[in-house]
């Protein structure tokens, strides 16, 4: 079995700006993102840990870390996923958020799967 499809996360994230709970006359800038997490390795994993960075257009940078995602630290059989919803707030219209969780697999390995970077962003401010 090769190896480097042993510890394979891919990770998908859709988001939504929200509308009714953000006001831009005061810099408030609602959005959710949901993520579906899936195990497309060969060997059971658990999520212990999130690491978010979350940059503003003005590139205020926060880093969010902590355990599990929504109160849960799902395990992975291969070929299963886990989706969650979740939002952030942002001083601007457009921001970026990237990160990775901390995996650690049946066996006992360790391993960082990378959330890629995506774009959130208020409707008709990026063309």
């Amino acid at each position: 079995m090769a190896e480097s499809k042993k510890y394979e996360i891919e990770v998908a994230v859709a988001t939504h700006y929200i509308a009714e709970q953000s006001d831009p006359a005061i810099n408030r800038h609602v959005f959710s993102y949901t993520v579906t997490i899936s195990n497309t390795g060969n060997v059971p994993a658990q999520l212990i840990s999130r690491h978010w960075i979350i940059t503003d257009a003005e590139g205020h940078v926060q880093e969010v870390r902590g355990l599990g995602v929504v109160g849960h630290q799902p395990l992975l059989e291969p070929g299963q996923s886990f989706e969650y919803t979740s939002g952030c707030q942002l001083a601007t219209a457009v921001g970026t958020m990237k990160g990775s969780y901390q995996m650690t697999a049946e066996d006992g390995v360790q391993f960082a799967a990378p959330i890629a970077e995506f774009v959130l962003s208020m409707p008709r401010v990026l063309h």
